[in-house]
């Protein structure tokens, strides 16, 4: 039976000489492997560069309850991205991005909310022009409200500390090493209270960012189960300086 879906494109593997088993979040399936024949053939109706890391799709795909992997009958790019692959912070941020998303996405069932922020998400980073090098602290923090475990809003302005195992703020030390102290503990509460909408009036210093960043995927892989190491962000920093 046809379906249509929108979709995110999480990873491509080549399959035989001519073919790709591409693994898509969609909107209607959650994640699926489908195997699409041909794509490195001249006239290809879909080629290999269609199904780069977080491409946007929409696409009409047979589905079938419980398969390994299933099959595409129409997909297109839409919306198409014009500038994410030909700017390199955008594609740098989009590499990182993936490689977690990869990591942390690992279920089949359909969650329309996480779908729609990363797509909306997407979108956003296609026409943000300023404020990119805080894109990937923001969408990490806001990636862990739809994973089940979003920081514990500080109300407390005491609060000195973040516990990285509770995910809460707490005013005194945790008794064990996996926590934030100040001045980063302020830092991390201030992402908090910013959108992409606003993020350029952001300001964290570059120290500071690669330290939060680190501290997020420590954040991430005690939270996910095989999370492992993620290193995308290193090529990421070097190109944000």
């Amino acid at each position: 039976m046809l379906h249509k879906t929108r979709g995110i494109v999480f990873k491509t593997t080549n399959y035989g000489e001519s073919s790709v088993i591409v693994q898509v979040y969609t909107e209607k399936f959650g994640l699926q492997s489908y195997i699409i024949n041909g794509v490195k053939k001249p006239r290809a109706k879909i080629s290999r560069n269609m199904l780069q890391p977080l491409f946007l799709l929409d696409m009409v795909v047979y589905h079938k309850p419980g398969g390994n992997i299933q099959r595409v009958a129409e997909l297109k790019n839409e919306p198409l991205l014009q500038h994410i692959p030909y700017d390199v912070v955008k594609t740098s941020i989009v590499m990182f991005l993936n490689e977690v998303l990869y990591k942390a996405v690992k279920h089949q069932a359909t969650d329309e909310h996480l779908f729609g922020f990363i797509f909306h998400a997407m979108e956003l980073l296609e026409h943000q022009q300023e404020g990119l090098t805080n894109f990937h602290l923001l969408f990490l923090l806001k990636l862990t409200r739809y994973m089940g475990f979003y920081p514990e809003v500080n109300q407390n302005i005491n609060a000195d500390f973040f516990d990285l195992k509770e995910g809460v703020f707490k005013r005194y030390k945790p008794d064990h090493t996996l926590y934030l102290s100040p001045p980063h503990t302020q830092s991390f509460n201030l992402l908090l209270q910013y959108s992409f909408e606003d993020m350029a009036q952001l300001k964290i210093g570059n120290d500071e960012r690669r330290y939060l960043i680190n501290k997020l995927l420590e954040y991430y892989a005690l939270h996910i189960e095989n999370f492992g190491d993620v290193h995308s962000h290193e090529i990421l920093e070097e190109v944000l300086g």
